[in-house]
């Protein structure tokens, strides 16, 4: 069971700076997992074609934590439109994780609790 859990494609999307990159580089050599950089393309389902996936997880984030996250000089509007790139990998994602008031470690205990659980 444990094998089959490692061999799960997990894929990671989600606005930049809610902690993508982060996630994966905690929980790689425990899974096959990947961020996939969605929010910079219009195509929809460009996570399904850049990493095909048996499960997606969604990291969202607030302006103010990505603001505090990083040094950045968007607003609001930015952030939207990036949420807007995101609404269909978000539509068909199987965990949705608002990052805002986790630490690095309780997102990667959360999602690794959530693949065990598959």
């Amino acid at each position: 069971m444990k094998d089959d859990i490692q061999q799960l494609r997990v894929g990671v999307v989600g606005p930049c700076g809610a902690g993508k990159s982060t996630l994966v580089e905690r929980l790689r050599g425990k899974f096959n997992i990947r961020a996939i950089s969605q929010e910079h393309s219009y195509v929809p389902d460009m996570w399904r074609r850049v990493h095909p996936t048996d499960v997606l997880v969604y990291l969202d984030a607030s302006l103010e934590t990505i603001a505090r996250r990083r040094n950045i000089a968007w607003k609001q509007d930015r952030l939207d439109a990036l949420n807007h790139r995101l609404r269909h990998a978000r539509a068909h994602a199987d965990l949705y994780l608002p990052t805002d008031d986790l630490s690095p470690e309780a997102v990667a205990s959360a999602v690794e609790t959530f693949l065990a659980g598959l």
